[in-house]
């Protein structure tokens, strides 16, 4: 390959230079080198902090109207936004489809890899149609090389119908980020595997679902401060550490705490409100449906 060849490749896929004798390094130079690398994804998220503030701001201003966030990918990127949006409904107590995730194959390429689905633009387009897209949704593409046909094709149908889009790749002058509204290039450079972009670039793509799931339901007043107040407390654990946070929050004693929690069924705001408010958890719900779901609103209106 010639110095111009390498130079065109998209740089996912291309060597990593230094690196040609890896398989002769010892173990522990191999774990230096390779946490070496992993540590430069946060400084390549920060080159794009700017377009990751406003694809939150503009994703949450959608939910708001009643939009959704829906993450689209193929393989690694698909299986990526997958496991965000499966965390957001414990951790925020907010319902399974609000966020949601399209892989490339559908959900047997969860475990087993679909490779050909992800040249199908068909397919996009039908994964798409199937859930009822509509301009208040938000559509966050993934693809590392940031080519990929069916996250791309996807993103194009999606801007058409007038959704939000998104694309997040792992080079810069990508379709993806060129056919996107927002487009997010988190450029990490090349691989410790050459082209194995379940490295870097997957740990950059978690990093920035991470980062938009996370701060769209920070906007959406689904914390209180640092706290996921509206998690759902659906087994012993998380019924503990509903307890821990009532406790933190309003510093009353552990009976206080689980009988607010007990006729609150869980639900961290509505104990706050009881034991605050010295209302009962009835008038406690209506109160913070009346502030859109914020625990600190809720507080301080009643004040």
């Amino acid at each position: 390959m010639t110095d111009g060849q390498a130079m065109t490749m998209p740089v996912t896929e291309r060597r990593l230079a230094g690196t040609e004798d890896l398989d002769l390094l010892s173990t522990p130079d191999l774990v230096r080198l390779m946490t070496a690398q992993d540590r430069t994804v946060p400084d390549a998220m920060a080159e794009v902090a700017t377009e990751i503030a406003a694809a939150v701001d503009a994703i949450s201003d959608r939910m708001r109207r009643g939009g959704r966030l829906i993450y689209l990918g193929a393989g690694s990127a698909g299986r990526i936004g997958t496991l965000d949006a499966s965390e957001i409904p414990p951790t925020f107590g907010v319902g399974p489809g609000l966020v949601r995730a399209l892989i490339a194959g559908g959900p047997g390429a969860l475990i087993s890899a679909v490779e050909a689905a992800e040249d199908s633009v068909e397919m996009a387009v039908a994964d798409l149609t199937g859930i009822d897209l509509t301009e208040l949704d938000s559509v966050v593409g993934l693809s590392a090389s940031g080519t990929t046909p069916y996250t791309v094709g996807g993103v194009r149908h999606a801007r058409a119908l007038g959704a939000l889009t998104v694309g997040v790749a792992c080079n810069s002058g990508t379709p993806l980020a060129a056919d996107a509204e927002i487009g997010i290039e988190v450029v990490v450079g090349p691989e410790l595997l050459a082209g194995s972009t379940r490295l870097k670039a997957g740990t950059a793509q978690k990093l920035v679902c991470n980062t938009l799931s996370t701060l769209v339901m920070i906007r959406l007043h689904r914390t209180y401060g640092n706290l996921m107040v509206h998690m759902n407390a659906t087994n012993q654990k998380l019924y503990a550490r509903a307890h821990r946070l009532v406790e933190l929050i309003t510093g009353r004693g552990e009976l206080e705490v689980d009988t607010a929690l007990r006729a609150a069924q869980g639900s961290v705001p509505v104990a706050v409100l009881v034991l605050q408010l010295g209302v009962d958890a009835a008038t406690a719900r209506r109160r913070l449906a009346a502030a859109d779901g914020s625990l600190r609103d809720a507080l301080s209106a009643s004040a």
